[in-house]
């Protein structure tokens, strides 16, 4: 399989020939026809679900697929490797091939993992969930070498938390699904914050808003996908709504408010987990128009914008 820059530059060029293509159309038009066209929003992507797990171009054809299907969380990496959380074992492969390069695996008595995120210090963060619900950092060897004991309110394993993140500062911002509270934690386990999913503007609880994804922001608030109320939540850092994007607004297209990264350009994208037809993921700006879509056969349980338009998508990631 091809490496991801690669993959990158193959897009550039298909998006060239598109262009040239549209150039050469409106060559022999009037001054007044010679509108600029631009050429419509294209995504190459990472997908975790449990349909299928793997990387996609942005002509919906598979480019890389894992070994199998049914993962919780990943990411691809600078270099092109792929990191893939499963609830029982976490997974780095070398680029374009299934070589495991990295393992770390569940350890008892906890039941499932729910996420990964490789740290800037080479560490990877993995989350437990069960009987002792925790976060690890864990090094190139497979040993822990940080652990955080998380307070998720439930002894529901499966519903315990889900995209947890470590943030610059070295706080840890968690989503606490049954607890309808997105908690921030130090490296002891203090909360020291929470933004709360239930209020009553957003249908209190009976709208289960359980969050799933909670994404720090550059300018300092928290973009919160929250599963079965349909809907995804920009919060203030005092808990504040400052946007919402509710089901209706987009035609009721939202089934599961899975995964959710903010792009670079200040739009959104948002996983329909439970689809069972329409757009898998979409694409929303800040007007909640709907600029782009995914209506592929694999559902997404999160997932990672690689590309656009044939460009590799600049960081930092927000997702």
């Amino acid at each position: 399989m091809i490496r991801i820059t690669a993959v990158v530059l193959t897009l550039a060029a298909c998006l060239a020939q598109v262009s040239s293509h549209v150039a050469f159309q409106g060559a022999g038009r009037g001054q007044a026809d010679a509108t600029p066209v631009s050429a419509p929003t294209a995504h190459g992507f990472f997908v975790a679900g449990p349909d299928f797990t793997g990387i996609i171009d942005e002509q919906g054809k598979t480019q890389w697929a894992a070994p199998r299907a049914g993962a919780r969380d990943g990411w691809v990496l600078p270099d092109g490797n792929v990191v893939i959380a499963w609830s029982n074992e976490v997974l780095e492969f070398r680029y374009g091939s299934h070589d495991v390069v990295w393992r770390y695996g569940l350890q008892e008595p906890n039941q499932e993992i729910g996420t990964v995120q490789r740290l800037g210090n080479g560490l990877t963060l993995v989350t437990e969930l069960g009987t002792s619900p925790r976060i690890l950092e864990v090094d190139a060897t497979g040993a822990i070498a940080t652990t955080v004991a998380l307070q998720p309110e439930t002894e529901n394993a499966h519903m315990q938390t889900r995209m947890a993140r470590k943030l610059a500062d070295g706080t840890y911002r968690v989503p606490h699904l049954l607890a309808f509270a997105v908690k921030l934690y130090r490296a002891d386990g203090t909360v020291i914050g929470t933004i709360a999913t239930d209020l009553e503007e957003l249908g209190g609880r009976d709208a289960e808003n359980w969050p799933f994804t909670a994404i720090d922001l550059p300018n300092g608030n928290v973009l919160v996908g929250c599963t079965h109320g349909n809907k995804v939540v920009e919060f203030t850092p005092e808990g504040e709504v400052a946007w919402v994007l509710r089901n209706v607004e987009v035609g009721g297209i939202i089934n599961d408010a899975c995964g959710v990264q903010r792009l670079p350009n200040g739009n959104t994208v948002i996983a329909s987990y439970n689809a069972k037809s329409g757009p898998r993921m979409f694409e929303v700006d800040r007007d909640k128009n709907i600029v782009w879509s995914y209506d592929g056969p694999n559902r997404a349980h999160h997932f990672q914008i690689l590309t656009t338009n044939g460009q590799p998508l600049p960081g930092p990631l927000l997702r």
